[in-house]
């Protein structure tokens, strides 16, 4: 039978990405929300201004040696799959918006070259998640294919390079709306987590298993669901006081006590990335983490956050 040993998360985009080029990614930002919305947003330049080169280089450092920490982690223990969570950004899902959404084919890309290594899938293991979340009342669509066998999602395929570039690990990828409102509250997410553990314990085709979160920690960038915000916050913004309410829960070891939490508060604070973190933490028991790493940058458009746990043995 399987076992979820690890636990991993990361913010993606502007994260996976040198600093030297935060300021022209983020200027193509400003300007996608110029694109939808008819003005372009006003910056953050105090903060800004006193993110330099240099400090951004120093602060940086510790998220990367951090994502090192993860490559390293999963290059040393190798497990049988990784299950991804992720969000899906209007690449994949446009006309069908899936609230959560499994891929169970058996290989994908996620790079348009044909010389770039094909990711393997986990058919065997997707297909007891799948079974195991009908037959819990949980609507979990199933994908079987993606068009020319391309997973488009900066959720994905960034991260997939930077914690496994050999692609050696088969992944079963699992999408969660979180960019379209209304969106999977916090207590279903974490409840998802939570049947995903039990259908990777009776699965007899897997053994030790890797969840891994992907998005977060608080942003609001030209994605962001602002039709529906009714907040003070503005694009660029990062909530760093919420962030570390967050990780100091998830530090005791209260991740159950997030999913207390509304899909109003994940919206208001810039959090609705974090319903992926929520469905790692319903899936890891009551594991503390082994470390986070928190850095907010304004130059980067979110508060960065790396995190690994390992999980506690079934009962």
């Amino acid at each position: 039978m399987g076992q979820v040993t690890l636990g991993m998360a990361s913010s993606h985009a502007f994260t996976l990405m040198d600093p030297g080029t935060w300021d022209t990614f983020r200027l193509q930002n400003r300007q996608s929300y110029e694109r939808r919305y008819g003005q372009l947003p006003v910056e953050h330049a105090a903060e800004i201004a006193g993110e330099t080169d240099e400090l951004v280089r120093a602060r940086y450092e510790r998220i990367d040696g951090a994502l090192a920490q993860l490559r390293s982690t999963l290059e040393r223990q190798r497990p049988d799959a990784i299950i991804i969570v992720a969000d899906d950004q209007d690449e994949n899902f446009t006309n069908t918006i899936p609230q959560f959404g499994i891929y169970l084919g058996e290989e994908f890309r996620i790079d348009r070259s044909d010389s770039a290594p094909r990711v393997l899938g986990h058919p065997v293991l997707a297909n007891a998640i799948l079974e195991s979340c009908v037959r819990s009342d949980i609507d979990l669509t199933a994908v079987y294919a993606f068009p020319d066998d391309h997973l488009r999602a900066h959720a994905v395929g960034p991260v997939l390079r930077v914690i496994d570039p050999g692609a050696r690990i088969p992944v079963v990828p699992i999408f969660v709306n979180a960019i379209h409102e209304p969106a999977p509250s916090p207590a279903r997410c974490f409840h998802v987590g939570q049947v995903i553990r039990s259908a990777v314990e009776a699965c007899a085709g897997v053994g030790s298993v890797c969840i891994y979160a992907s998005g977060g920690l608080s942003h609001f960038t030209a994605g962001y669901p602002w039709r529906r915000y009714h907040g003070d916050m503005t694009h660029g913004a990062i909530d760093e006081d919420f962030d570390r309410q967050l990780i100091s829960a998830m530090l005791e070891n209260h991740g159950a006590d997030l999913a207390r939490l509304t899909s109003d508060d994940l919206l208001r604070h810039g959090e609705i990335e974090f319903r992926t973190w929520l469905v790692a933490l319903g899936a890891l028991r009551d594991a503390t983490p082994d470390f986070i790493e928190y850095q907010p940058f304004y130059r980067g458009l979110m508060g960065m956050c790396v995190g690994a746990w390992t999980a506690p043995s079934p009962d």
